[in-house]
């Protein structure tokens, strides 16, 4: 069942115009960013032709567009996440839905997976354009790999997050702002952590990403990603499980 609800909130989303717009207009961003940093690449390569150690195309290019794509995705996220559980209370199916034989953990997963499918699009977008420079380069799989699994993650953190807030309200663009506002509540936490050894430094999502985009795969960063996420998706379950009793 879980997956039969996470096809049908996939359905949803690109019944709607606004997951192909977003999906487009996130193409051309990414897009020009990366054409940018392809010309800057260029233009340096006579310098870096005179180092030992040159930095590649992987760190000089690959590595700021994954940093770009994490921070677009604290824009994206709210507008898809606010419909998840506020549209069913508004469309007034959320009694139907929670009288299905289905469980409320089952329904929680269902539509984190929905959301995480359209999100792997992205992400598999912004891979297959990082793959394009194979044509001329050698690409850093390593770092590459981490960069891939960090933006998995801190979207899924996103997601979950983005799910629970959904939950709380009935009203999609309430859900949306909440979300929004708690996204950048996470970026004013991460600019403000500038002590490594800070709490805020710890807590901030963006921090934990940055080791994966340069490329270390430290356990302790994916491990505070999978309690976030599964956090939010334990309360999202809470909080739905309440409507039902």
């Amino acid at each position: 069942m879980i997956f039969t609800i996470a096809a049908k909130e996939l359905k949803t989303l690109f019944a709607s115009p606004l997951a192909w717009i977003i999906l487009a207009v996130l193409q051309c961003l990414l897009a020009w960013f990366f054409l940018g940093q392809v010309d800057a690449f260029l233009a340096v390569q006579p310098q870096l032709a005179a180092l030992a150690n040159p930095p590649g195309v992987t760190e000089l290019i690959v590595t700021p567009l994954f940093g770009i794509a994490a921070m677009i995705l604290l824009m994206v996220v709210p507008p898809l996440s606010m419909r998840l559980i506020a549209e069913e209370r508004r469309n007034q199916t959320m009694a139907l839905l929670l009288s299905a034989p289905v469980s409320i953990t089952e329904i929680i997963l269902g539509k984190f997976l929905g959301l995480m499918a359209f999100l792997a699009l992205f992400i598999g977008l912004t891979t297959l354009m990082s793959f394009s420079l194979y044509g001329g380069a050698t690409l850093d799989l390593g770092l590459l790999a981490g960069n891939i699994l960090g933006l998995v993650l801190l979207a899924a953190s996103f997601a979950a997050l983005g799910l629970y807030i959904s939950s709380l309200t009935a009203h999609p663009i309430v859900a949306a702002i909440g979300t929004l506002g708690a996204f950048l509540g996470l970026w004013v936490v991460d600019i403000s952590a500038r002590d490594p050894d800070s709490l805020l430094h710890y807590l901030s999502l963006l921090k934990h990403f940055e080791s994966f985009n340069r490329g270390v795969i430290a356990t302790a960063d994916a491990a505070y990603f999978t309690l976030f996420t599964v956090l939010f998706l334990v309360l999202a379950v809470r909080r739905l499980d309440r409507d039902r009793l």
